[in-house]
């Protein structure tokens, strides 16, 4: 905790973020000594939040909101544990949160709820205007993506995506190599989403993670709602795990932009098949017919030539991994094997090198300087940095380092895989969320006097 606390005053001292892109900024630049946050939803993802920001001394968690008052118990007792005062407490109903946001003591909110309410709920929090954090993905529709920017571009509130992978330790290192051109010049990239999620999507009724079959009403936790895509929609549904890094390396919405996207499925038996192993053949969910294909494959156009190949493969037993592979003019670096070749350096031709000797020396200023405030912050620290960044964008009100353009950019994928496959493959172009600014827009410049 002192560690953390001590960080706080360490950042304070260098003015971290100062320098993040001025030309973006709305409002003043004036440092706020304490942030006053809310939180709405406290559930597994919003505990995580909260006890981030409780090892924080700029922070203070002055409102909840969850329709759950199990949660909104656990998240009181944390909050008294560090010696704050108890949090007003909304949630009476669905949109009882609103109430939250017309708090005038409220600087900033983090909005860690089902993905139905992600667009709904930080367009409320911007027109309320406040500093909003937004839980992965952000939109589940275009029209919500397209409603995210108006409303930022509107408000002038700004909007910051937790995609907490772009901060995960090797991630930054590949990323510190790409800005030394270590790869050459850049050419193709995969990611994804691939994550054996049958135990999160069903449950035994009784425990949030115990092996059973049921899910929606019946559910418990994310199976309560994140089945249900799976049963609705034949989509890549999670994308910004594996296409937020990536997206930062080849500069989106920075000097280059998404054009268009070819989306493919497999059939989807993943899901039906768990039901009747579990639950059995004549349980009434064996009987259901998921609409998600079990693996689903992206190819994504940049403006600047390189391509990406996004996958989704979380109803099917794997081992998890978001399938890094980073590839340029000199060299690649894959994440599964942990291996890299860069030509005429690693150690033997067309053989790769063991990768942690490299990622270590390419080790990124941020997790050099502060890696130690980072331990048990969860995800391998990396949620540290996330809302690190997010705090300290919150603290000056400026944009933050990934912000509603990501957001919107980012979670595109969604509705465009889904219109593709339904029309077997057929290309889709990607909206200009920017409006043409991407041209002139400056990567930011990660740095240890920034985040």
């Amino acid at each position: 905790m002192s560690s953390r606390r001590n960080f706080v005053k360490q950042t304070a001292a260098l003015g971290a973020g100062i320098a993040l892109a001025p030309q973006l900024t709305f409002g003043s630049t004036s440092i706020k000594e304490t942030l006053n946050i809310g939180l709405i939803g406290v559930g597994l993802r919003g505990i995580n939040h909260l006890n981030n920001l409780l090892l924080r001394g700029d922070c203070k968690v002055t409102a909840i909101c969850d329709i759950d008052s199990k949660r909104i118990s656990i998240a009181q007792e944390l909050i008294t544990k560090k010696e704050q005062n108890k949090a007003k407490v909304f949630g009476k109903y669905d949109y009882d949160y609103r109430n939250l946001l017309a708090l005038k003591e409220l600087d900033a909110v983090i909005i860690s709820t089902p993905w139905l309410w992600h667009t709904k709920m930080a367009k409320d929090a911007m027109k309320a205007g406040k500093f909003t954090g937004l839980e992965v993905s952000a939109a589940n529709t275009m029209e919500e993506c397209w409603d995210l920017v108006n409303v930022h571009e509107e408000t002038g509130s700004h909007l910051m995506i937790l995609e907490n992978v772009c901060y995960r330790r090797d991630i930054l290192a590949v990323l510190n190599m790409v800005k030394q051109n270590i790869f050459g010049e850049l050419l193709h990239f995969r990611c994804g989403y691939q994550h054996d999620l049958r135990f999160v999507k069903f449950n035994d009724g009784k425990t949030a993670y115990g092996k059973g079959a049921e899910f929606g009403e019946k559910g418990i936790s994310e199976s309560a709602w994140r089945t249900q895509h799976s049963l609705m929609r034949n989509a890549d549904v999670y994308p910004t795990h594996g296409v937020g890094p990536v997206a930062t390396m080849c500069n989106i919405n920075r000097g280059n932009r998404f054009v268009s996207m070819t989306s493919h499925a497999t059939k989807g038996i993943g899901l039906n098949k768990y039901i009747k192993e579990v639950g059995g053949k004549d349980h009434p969910n064996a009987k259901l017919t998921f609409k998600q294909g079990d693996i689903i494959t992206s190819t994504i156009d940049t403006a600047n030539g390189e391509t990406i190949i996004v996958t989704h493969d979380c109803n099917s037993p794997r081992p998890y991994s978001l399938g890094f592979r980073v590839q340029g003019s000199e060299g690649l670096w894959e994440v599964d094997g942990n291996r890299i070749y860069i030509e005429g350096k690693t150690e033997k031709s067309h053989r790769w090198d063991d990768a942690s000797p490299w990622l270590e020396h390419y080790d990124h200023p941020l997790w050099k300087q502060f890696g130690k405030h980072a331990e048990g912050a969860g995800h391998g620290g990396m949620d540290f940095f996330v809302i690190n960044a997010f705090v300290e964008s919150a603290k000056q009100n400026i944009a933050p380092p990934l912000d509603v353009y990501d957001a919107a950019a980012w979670s595109a994928i969604t509705p465009l895989s889904e219109i593709s496959i339904a029309n077997n493959g057929e290309p889709q172009d990607f909206p200009d969320f920017t409006r043409g600014d991407w041209v002139k827009r400056k990567p930011y410049q990660w740095n240890k006097n920034t985040y």
